[in-house]
């Protein structure tokens, strides 16, 4: 991948997380700014995503820990657990706000 297509990539995720908040209507805030996107939830609580370009990852904090993603067979996947990013955004966007949450989902 060079690094126009992964700048296409991943602005194409992040705007995926916002308008499937927005869609939702989810009781939650987010705010986008030069490749970083801050979830922020009713506890105050936030997830962050952000892109890092030289590495060509996508870097999610959460509550309880931080992820790296790389792009495997067109699906980004954190490179220590193996998780898919939209899994563990759900999970993790679920423990922080206390019921289900599912994003990336019509």
């Amino acid at each position: 991948m060079n690094d126009l297509e992964y700048e296409e990539l991943t602005d194409q995720l992040l705007l995926a997380v916002e308008e499937s908040i927005e869609r939702q209507e989810l009781d939650l805030d987010y705010e986008s700014n030069g490749g970083l996107l801050a979830i922020t939830f009713a506890d105050r609580s936030k997830i962050i995503i952000n892109k890092q370009p030289p590495l060509q990852q996508v870097w999610v904090a959460t509550k309880f820990n931080g992820h790296h993603f790389e792009l495997r067979n067109g699906q980004w996947i954190d490179n220590r657990s193996g998780t898919e990013f939209w899994q563990l955004i759900n999970d993790a966007a679920s423990k922080q706000a206390g019921y289900p949450i599912a994003l990336g989902t019509a």
